[in-house]
């Protein structure tokens, strides 16, 4: 049997009607931005394998450092043990985001980071005595499928099967210099219960890469911050390079009291979550009581050899190699979407740093759902590019060390589908 009828016989693929859905391409091997196929079919990786990969595949470095932790410690329970990669990532971490940022808690993915602040921030009151237990969030927010993340998550046809079991949130819309008023008038009102705000910075990824500006942001932070109102920055998507700065965190004044990150922690190589937050909240907890601890914790947390690729991804994001072409990703971009935001068949095209997104014009309008999906889908995938279309929205995000050359095909191809489709 083949690779693929296999795959058939026993697997659940995330996010894939199966019953009707393009059989599953077998990848043998990934280099730089490239995937393999068993065929021995190249394959550029323009949306870095669902926005984490961001060094490029199986990078030396990472792949050497990984290689030497696992001969020397693999996994060690992390209640009442600590080792010197999980440490060592916390200080390095801490010593590149705001400074506000005190204390580190491990998680294995994106989903459970939220999920494990949205529970410090409900926890946070409760240890004070007091009773705040609304959410604030944006609305076409996405937060992960746990449920949690999917409460404080945009409602939708993903979440419909769910939704009287999610708990309540109150949804604003993104902010603007129009909207900024009524927006800080709805958190005044609700203030006085908010456990807290959470919410994509700058770019709402799964709703089509919805994009919003940094200082309507910052003053809607601002606001929370005069109101008492703890803030959740989701950086899952958003950190590490992607929005042209290390993190989004950096285009803002006005700092989160927790923040989030997954995906691009370890360079795309393996699954590691982290909760950061101040010392106010980590103070919260400390008490003579036990039941002030936050009962919460992964088999897997802090895995010594997911701390280790996170370290060395971070020392390569921040060598000027990465720093150099990350700008040069964000250049690139700019030139191409002013080449194509006058064509007929393009309803936007939005860019914020290394991610750009093209919205196709369709008589339906925008939805995830477009028929447009499947046959952009494989158009791409036919001239050796991976693209994961949002519905009518295509975006590139590519790995860091992606080549001109490779980016002026996707940009060729992309001109050339808009004259097909």
């Amino acid at each position: 049997m083949t690779l693929t009828q296999r795959d058939a016989e026993s697997i659940w693929h995330p996010y894939t009607q199966q019953l009707n859905a393009r059989p599953p391409l077998p990848v043998l091997s990934g280099k730089g931005a490239y995937l393999y196929d068993e065929e021995g079919c190249r394959y550029i990786d323009a949306v870095s394998s669902w926005w984490v990969t961001l060094h490029g595949h199986s990078h030396p470095y990472i792949v050497e450092r990984v290689t030497a932790q696992l001969q020397q410690l693999d996994q060690v329970i992390f209640a009442g043990f600590t080792h010197e990669p999980a440490i060592a990532l916390a200080e390095n971490l801490l010593a590149i985001l705001p400074e506000g940022q005190k204390k580190v808690f491990y998680t294995d993915n994106g989903s459970t980071a939220v999920e494990v602040a949205l529970k410090m921030c409900v926890q946070y009151w409760f240890n004070k005595g007091k009773s705040r237990k609304k959410v604030l969030a944006f609305n076409n927010g996405y937060h992960g499928d746990t449920f949690g993340a999917m409460s404080v998550s945009g409602r939708s046809a993903w979440t419909a099967p769910f939704d009287n079991l999610l708990f309540e949130v109150i949804f604003i819309d993104t902010p603007t210099e129009e909207n900024l008023p009524v927006l800080k008038e709805i958190i005044s009102v609700h203030a006085a219960e908010l456990a807290c705000f959470v919410y994509e910075p700058l770019v709402q990824g799964s709703a089509g890469m919805l994009m919003y500006e940094a200082p309507a942001l910052d003053q809607l932070m601002a606001h929370c911050l005069e109101e008492g109102v703890l803030m959740i920055q989701d950086e899952v998507f958003t950190g590490f390079g992607r929005t042209g700065k290390n993190f989004a965190a950096d285009h803002l004044k006005t700092q989160p009291d927790v923040m989030c990150f997954s995906k691009g922690l370890t360079g795309g190589t393996m699954p590691l979550g982290v909760t950061t937050c101040t010392e106010d909240i980590y103070n919260a907890f400390l008490s003579e009581d036990k039941l002030k601890t936050l009962f919460h914790g992964h088999s897997f947390t802090a895995n010594p050899l997911a701390c280790t690729a996170a370290l060395a991804s971070i020392e390569l994001l921040l060598q000027h190699e990465a720093q150099d072409n990350i700008r040069r990703i964000c250049n690139r971009h700019a030139e191409f979407s002013l080449k194509i935001c006058g064509h007929q068949k393009v309803a936007a095209v939005r860019q914020t740093g290394t991610i750009i997104a093209i919205e196709w014009q369709t008589e339906s309008g925008t939805s995830y759902f477009s028929k447009l999906r499947n046959l952009l889908y494989d158009y791409f995938m036919d001239k050796g590019i991976l693209m994961r279309p949002l519905g009518n929205v295509i975006y590139i995000l590519p790995p860091y060390c992606i080549s001109d050359e490779d980016l002026k095909k996707i940009y060729q191809e992309i001109q050339n589908a808009l004259e097909i489709f």
